[in-house]
């Protein structure tokens, strides 16, 4: 092996720094002459001491060298087997060195000549961008995440530009700027984290975009919608109202006046309901100091005020119109408030309006009405639609006719039960027969309906959360949006008529996480209305006859006139008829003719004389 030979094999692989050892290279024949171009310095290499074109590549040269070896006579056989092994592997390395030399920038003088090792690996921009996640990637990977949140709360929400659910209140102090003593009235207040209504809802209203939410009882809708008018309106200002919200009755308009009053302490912000009429003119009139910031109220008592002449109240500054039980107030006819609700929607005149509606049920009319008239809808449902709470146990109990029902009323009470309960009747008149029933079993009961007094009202109600009532009788006024503390059993002891009222009726109890039970008497009668309830009960993980579910579906025009007009029953009555008249024994005798007769000739010789 000569020394040309060694070269070769101890330099398989080194590249030269020509600048350094330029002559070194021509002693060794890699280069002609340093006299040649610095671009063409490469051109010159022969890895096998042979001199070719100075415009010919490496790789060429390479072939041409070991084609020529192959032709001499002077070469040994053993240097062809040498040189035909290397030829087909730099031939599979051609691509590779060709990219590497010409990436490789110019060597400093201090360099010298580096040994390349076949074990080193060459850094490749397109594996590098493979382990660093693009943008695209980011995002697709952030939007998995929301999706999973979404699925695991059961959030259902369509719209555009729908940003993301928040998973703490803390959120909303550093991604909104809420205030932070409303964030410390939140933690007083008992809540911890936000249930899935909250975590879309309170978001979406803190871009300012207009929503429709429906959500099960109990799941937190109000702190829902109080949160960000709290936050969009930031201080106290003597503008007039620039928050309204509307709700079907005065019981639940209270408890919702209640909690914004517990949200907004410390803040400064004027919270005001309408009590009564003559009083709200003169405190809301045109000539007031408008030192008022939230108007909580009913549509009754709100259309008073404007229909006076000229208006007792101003709503042209309302910059947040809040629908509470939006599907009640839709209704139209004598149960429904539609024609107040247009007249309340026209005198929010304000081009700033922002609308949003809450329910627990879900009307198709609302959301046509919602989808024509409010701006860039989002709709957000919280588990399928027009579904009971799952943390109810419910139970349907067939108790033959309406005798049975009041026998299956006291087998409960005799076999004890844990109050507080509310007992559902369909109409005033039941509830007062009911009241008079059980009165005269032991426990403490009481009846609230709408033809009490609001004083008398008040006092009920007032009674019931402190203890003082074990079972409160009363009718749909009570199903809508009442939060009672721990209601342990909801008694349906007249059959719903609808499968909404039925969902409205027994969310009163298994709110805000606790459990509860719910009880339905049913009759013969009420078969044609038991296969939409069967259905609601299924759907909530409870069991239900398979029968139930096979009965044959009333047609639609029977189903609207039995939710307007509830079925004929019989009395509630088991006492005598005399307790039930007013004031027994002191009836004023109704005057013969006879009678009148005679004190009319007496009075004319009274007269005459």
């Amino acid at each position: 092996m000569d020394a040309f030979d060694l070269f070769r094999k101890l330099g398989s692989g080194a590249k030269f720094d020509l600048r350094r050892f330029g002559k070194d290279a021509e002693r060794f024949k890699v280069v002609k002459s340093q006299s040649k171009d610095s671009s063409n310095q490469l051109a010159g290499i022969s890895f096998f001491g042979k001199e070719t074109q100075e415009n010919t590549s490496l790789e060429s040269r390479l072939s041409e060298d070991d084609g020529e070896e192959g032709s001499d006579e002077e070469q040994a056989s053993g240097k062809r087997k040498w040189t035909e092994p290397v030829k087909a592997a730099r031939k599979k390395k051609k691509g590779a060195k060709i990219k590497t030399d010409d990436a490789e920038p110019e060597k400093s003088e201090g360099e010298g000549i580096q040994w390349m090792s076949s074990q080193e690996k060459v850094n490749d921009p397109k594996k590098e961008s493979k382990d660093k996640p693009s943008l695209k990637r980011l995002k697709q990977l952030h939007q998995e995440k929301v999706n999973r949140i979404r699925h695991q709360n059961r959030i259902n929400v369509h719209g555009t530009d729908i940003p993301d659910p928040i998973s703490t209140f803390e959120e909303l102090q550093k991604e909104y700027d809420l205030d932070p003593r409303i964030v410390q009235n939140i933690k007083a207040a008992g809540f911890q984290t936000p249930t899935p209504i909250q975590m879309q809802a309170i978001p979406l209203m803190m871009l300012k975009r207009e929503i429709l939410a429906s959500a099960p009882t109990g799941s937190g809708k109000t702190m829902a919608f109080c949160l960000p008018l709290l936050a969009h309106l930031r201080q106290p200002l003597n503008k007039g109202f620039r928050a309204l919200i509307i709700s079907p009755t005065r019981e639940l308009a209270t408890q919702t006046h209640r909690e914004l009053l517990k949200l907004s302490e410390g803040v400064g912000f004027r919270v005001h309901m309408l009590n009564k009429g003559v009083e709200a003119v003169k405190k809301y009139g045109p000539k007031t100091a408008k030192k008022f910031d939230i108007l909580v109220t009913t549509p009754n008592r709100l259309i008073y005020l404007l229909n006076q002449d000229p208006p007792a109240i101003n709503l042209s500054s309302v910059e947040w119109l809040v629908v509470d039980e939006s599907d009640k107030l839709f209704e139209d006819g004598k149960t429904g408030f539609r024609e107040q609700l247009a007249t309340i929607f026209l005198a929010c005149s304000s081009h700033k309006i922002h609308r949003v509606l809450f329910s627990a049920t879900f009307a198709t009319d609302v959301e046509q009405w919602c989808k024509l008239n409010l701006d860039n809808l989002v709709c957000v449902n919280i588990g399928p639609r027009n579904s009971a709470a799952e943390t109810v146990e419910q139970q349907l109990l067939f108790v033959g006719s309406e005798n049975g029902k009041l026998l299956a009323m006291r087998n409960l009470i005799n076999q004890g039960f844990l109050p507080p309960v509310l007992v559902f009747v369909q109409s005033i008149d039941r509830a007062r027969e009911l009241f008079h029933e059980l009165v005269y079993e032991g426990i403490n009961v009481d009846v609230i309906h709408a033809d009490r007094t609001q004083q008398q009202r008040d006092n009920v109600v007032s009674s019931f959360r402190s203890g003082k009532i074990w079972v409160l009788i009363c009718t749909a006024l009570m199903a809508r949006g009442i939060d009672f503390k721990g209601i342990n059993l909801v008694i349906n002891y007249d059959f719903p008529t609808t499968a909404v009222e039925y969902i409205h009726r027994i969310g009163r109890t298994g709110r805000a996480g606790h459990k509860g039970k719910a009880i339905t008497f049913f009759t013969e009668d009420d078969k044609p209305l038991l296969r939409s309830i069967a259905t609601v009960i299924k759907k909530a993980g409870c069991p239900v006859p398979d029968y139930m579910i096979g009965l044959k579906k009333i047609k639609s025009k029977l189903k609207r006139q039995l939710a307007t007009k509830p079925p004929r029953r019989s009395t509630i009555r088991t006492t005598p008829r005399i307790l039930f008249e007013k004031k027994p024994g002191k009836r004023k005798r109704r005057k013969t003719k006879a009678e009148a007769k005679a004190k009319g000739d007496a009075s004319e010789v009274i007269s005459n004389s």
